[in-house]
């Protein structure tokens, strides 16, 4: 593993702060772990004709990927839930009978979401691989008009499905999915969703997840922080975080080749002589791992301390700007424009700092929608707009929407 912290210490608005940024990336040549993915795939009305054949063709695609050692099993789920294909070994007859059950999908009524989730971690739990990680993937389109639907029967749902080892992924398309249930069926294992518009756009979406999906070498990644000379700390990104003795832990989950993850730590200096003592635990082949990272303290306007400010400009951007969109949709305008004020600046920071790893740009089209509906005070919000702002925000305040950190210059 790669592993860097570096802390930059800057005036706050109560005082001195220091903002450390820990960054854990898998060597491109680490072999990866054997993966154990059952796929649910929605096949509700809506994804009737293009919708669906497109779901198919992405699904193919984690069929083309998957390894000799990888399983795989297909669900589908209208109104009810159906084990196509149960979890098999991705030999040659596997990946043909897979391949004529995705063919043969056809669109039904209803969306049973919840149980689907419930019926699909369950098929995988019921297999033991040794070695290999159970994941589930969703595409869905839909919002569930089946069985359990408040968003409290999801998180408990995706907290009781991360809680017993299996990773969820979910891949939300269109305009009538639901972005708080994908976050909340994700977010317990620390991955996040994925938003796209179309059809068109899924193919691609999808040859991103699979990228992650296939690339992962690390698992239960951990970064345990012990502060010294402050009077509090706390984790920006929105992993699961808990104090555990004198330190403060955040549990990063899997690691994917291409996929660093970062952690960015915010603390507020009580004692001008402080230090901040890093560690990093995860599980790779079956081994427990605990490596001790030296943190390199930086300079505001040095290259590091650069970016450590651009990662915390972005996680403001993309919590304002959902907090903007939420204000919104309660008819609150006021308190959306001052969300939107709040997004504003903090793109207007990331164009000051230009630092390319972490681009402006990615976010410039989504501020200008949010900007134009609260102008409008619209009463019909774009449910378009709102679920990939809200994919923005999960994906980014778990650190998965990234390219690699930027290499420290000779002489710096």
């Amino acid at each position: 593993m790669k592993l860097t912290a570096w802390a930059v210490e800057r005036d706050g608005e109560r005082g001195r702060d220091v903002h450390l940024l820990v960054n854990v990336e898998a060597e491109t040549d680490s072999p990866r772990a054997p993966v154990a993915v059952n796929l649910a795939l929605d096949r509700s009305a809506s994804m009737r004709g293009a919708p669906l054949a497109a779901a198919v063709e992405a699904a193919q695609l984690l069929v083309e990927r998957a390894g000799s050692k990888d399983y795989l099993g297909l669900l589908a789920f209208d109104g009810v839930p159906e084990q196509l294909e149960p979890l098999r070994l991705m030999d040659t007859d596997a990946r043909a009978d897979l391949a004529e059950s995705l063919s043969l999908l056809q669109a039904g009524e209803g969306t049973a979401l919840h149980e689907a989730v419930e019926s699909g971690a369950a098929a995988v739990r019921r297999l033991f691989i040794p070695g290999a990680r159970p994941k589930m993937l969703v595409l869905t389109d839909g919002e569930p008009s089946v069985g359990p639907r408040s968003l409290a029967d999801f998180r408990a749902l995706g907290s009781k499905v991360a809680e017993s080892g299996i990773t969820v992924h979910a891949l939300g398309l269109g305009r009538h999915y639901l972005p708080e249930i994908l976050e909340a069926l994700t977010g317990p294992s620390g991955t996040g969703f994925t938003h796209v518009d179309d059809a068109e756009g899924l193919p691609v979406a999808a040859a991103g997840l699979v990228a992650e999906l296939f690339g992962e070498v690390g698992t239960e990644a951990r970064v345990h922080v012990r502060p010294s000379g402050f009077s509090e700390l706390q984790c920006r990104h929105r992993y699961l975080a808990r104090v555990e003795g004198d330190s403060l832990s955040a549990g990063l989950g899997s690691l994917s080749h291409a996929f660093p993850r970062r952690a960015l730590f915010t603390g507020r200096l009580e004692l001008a002589d402080w230090s901040l003592g890093v560690t990093t635990t995860w599980t790779q082949n079956g081994d427990t791992r605990r490596v001790a990272v030296p943190v390199q303290r930086v300079l505001p306007d040095s290259p590091e301390g650069r970016f450590i400010r651009a990662v915390g400009a972005e996680l403001d951007l993309v919590s304002a700007e959902s907090v903007a969109w939420k204000a919104l949709m309660r008819r609150n305008p006021a308190a959306a424009e001052q969300s939107l004020k709040a997004a504003e600046e903090a793109l207007r920071e990331l164009v000051r700092l230009g630092v390319d790893e972490v681009p402006a740009k990615r976010h410039v089209d989504r501020l200008a929608d949010l900007k134009l509906a609260v102008e409008r005070r619209t009463g019909e919000l774009p449910a378009l707009l709102v679920r990939r702002a809200r994919a923005a925000d999960a994906r980014t305040g778990l650190s998965i929407i990234q390219p690699a950190i930027p290499a420290r210059k000779a002489g710096n």
